[in-house]
């Protein structure tokens, strides 16, 4: 462990049971803070190495050396199929495409030759990194020094803080490819300098999301904003007859101030090193690589969850758990879920903490019940972690869940999960009801065929089409039936499939705080290098009306 984690103090969930750090622990969930039947087991000290010992480390760098030239033999031979970019670029000319076939065909018989020459070493590597896995903690943690120490807070003073959630997509390139993306190491480097650019806006510049018009109140009681613009926004153009403002827009790049980043589809080694470098400069504390590999609860996960968070704030916790069933091609990631509670100030010698959940559900449109439990489980999961690192005299400022859910509000496929308890817990700002977003929400789930075309082709072209009606038509997935086929009888034109969330959840403790939503924001910064829209959320956090 690095000196300075140990100095820090901070704590970290250990791996724990088997089964627990599988999600499999029998408790029920209660609506309000109690003493459960069990807790979870103690934590440990935030640690630098997801690795006990170097000596683990460095058998853990020997296996995956030995199993490199499988794995890149493999990636090479999936990345052979083309995007939908990449075939049109061949389409010019008929010597072009005849040559193209004729080099994906010599380099596929290279690339299976190579593969089968290295299976030998693979499988000695593959005995020695599965008994290395079971040592493993589920996440590393990057902490960059120089940063001041947390604030005092006034709990008279209004607060604001801003969040963001993305799908990035970072599989290696072979495996990106069935999402007609591809290009990982370059859409690596390109995410990692807009997700943390180098200056940050003054304040009151804020371009990604609209500032509050304090006194209208929507559903939740939050505060939302009205329409006026900011420069390097547009709002999204709602029906003649919705009668309630627009407190969404879309941004053609991520808020500079954003306090917490929270990222879903961080599997590739190559782009996750290049995310915490880059992040490293305007967020301190970075977990990653988060997640429990090798076999579990009798399952081969060959990868981690995907899950990164970047923090401009102090980590006191935090802690993965991973859900039991996932299936098919889901079940070879350790998907689940990571919590974390972030040190925000001290008022009159109290803590003010926020805790910040994220996760990554089960993608099959058809395993609704699936992503239930997993629901269910990670509703349970966020009370006990909660519970378990909560002090006596802690101010709670916020409680934040971020992610990509795999389902939305709009298709008849999912209202299974559209009526889940969740909702009843913790608040969706897009949100009218089950089946029903507000009109100005718009999805974020991209019609990966259509993502290089040229009305989408650029941050600001993305932005232009979709704050339209036709264009989120044309370029947005649209509703779908339980079976994943798209829904004949959904209206038309629709608002898009929004399976990515921010959601956050009122605490009613003393002092009482309020949290009252600012401002929502659809990104359009990743056109041609994700197939989903980043989503932002800003929170006011004030002192409760009498």
């Amino acid at each position: 462990m690095a000196p300075s984690a140990a100095e820090r103090g901070g704590r970290a969930g250990c791996a724990g049971a088997p089964g627990q750090e599988q999600g499999e622990a029998a408790l029920t969930l209660s609506p309000l803070p109690g003493t459960p039947a069990s807790r979870p087991p103690p934590a440990m000290l935030l640690r630098e190495s997801p690795f006990p010992s170097r000596a683990l480390a460095a058998l853990d760098c020997l296996a995956r050396g030995l199993l490199t030239p499988s794995f890149w033999a493999v990636n090479r031979l999936l990345d052979l199929q083309q995007t939908t970019a990449e075939r049109r670029r061949q389409q010019g000319s008929r010597c072009g495409t005849c040559r193209g076939c004729t080099g994906r065909a010599l380099a596929g018989m290279a690339y299976s030759a190579l593969l089968l020459l290295s299976l030998p070493p693979a499988a000695l590597g593959l005995l020695l990194w599965l008994p290395v896995q079971a040592a493993r903690r589920p996440f590393a943690y990057q902490y960059t020094a120089g940063t001041a120490p947390a604030e005092p807070w006034d709990l008279r003073q209004r607060r604001t803080f801003t969040f963001v959630s993305a799908n990035l997509c970072l599989l290696p390139s072979g495996l990106a490819k069935f999402s007609n993306l591809g290009q990982t190491p370059q859409r690596a480097a390109y995410i990692a300098r807009h997700l943390a650019p180098a200056p940050p806006d003054p304040p009151g510049a804020w371009a990604g999301l609209v500032e509050p018009r304090h006194g209208e109140v929507n559903s939740y009681g939050g505060t939302l904003c009205g329409p006026r613009q900011l420069p390097g926004s547009v709002a999204v153009e709602v029906p003649a007859e919705a009668a309630e403002p627009a407190p969404a827009v879309l941004s053609e790049r991520f808020p500079a101030d954003a306090d917490f980043v929270c990222l879903q589809e961080v599997f590739e080694a190559g782009a996750a090193a290049r995310l915490r470098r880059q992040l490293g400069g305007t967020f301190p504390h970075v977990l990653s690589e988060v997640g429990a590999r090798g076999l579990r609860g009798g399952r081969l996960k060959l990868l981690d969850s995907g899950l990164l968070l970047a923090s401009r704030y102090p980590l006191l916790a935090a802690r993965y758990h991973g859900f039991p069933n996932g299936a098919r091609e889901d079940a070879l990631a350790a998907k689940g879920l990571l919590a974390a509670q972030v040190l925000l100030g001290s008022a009159q010698g109290r803590r003010v903490v926020g805790y910040i959940g994220c996760t990554h559900l089960q993608a099959p449109a058809a395993d609704a019940a699936i992503r239930d439990a997993q629901l269910t489980l990670g509703l349970r999961w966020l009370q006990l972690f909660r519970e378990a690192q909560e002090q006596r005299g802690d101010v709670v400022a916020f409680d934040v869940l971020c992610g990509d859910l795999n389902f939305d509000n709009c298709s008849r496929g999912d209202e299974l999960n559209q009526r889940h308890r969740l909702f009843e817990v913790y608040r969706d700002p897009c949100r009218r009801q089950p089946g029903q977003d507000a009109p100005w929400a718009i999805g974020t789930l991209l019609n990966y065929l259509k993502i290089y075309e040229e009305p989408v082709s650029t941050p600001e072209k993305l932005k232009r089409t979709l704050s339209q009606p036709a264009g989120r038509q044309r370029y947005l997935a649209g509703p779908i039936l339980s079976n994943g086929q798209p829904d004949p009888a959904a209206a038309s034109p629709w608002q898009g499939r929004r399976v990515d969330y921010i959601l956050y959840r009122q605490h009613h403790g003393a002092p009482p705080l309020q949290t009252e939503v600012a401002g929502v924001s659809f990104i359009t910064q990743l056109a041609t290098r994700s197939d989903h829209l980043p989503v932002a959320l800003r929170l006011d956090v004030a002192p409760a009306p009498p």
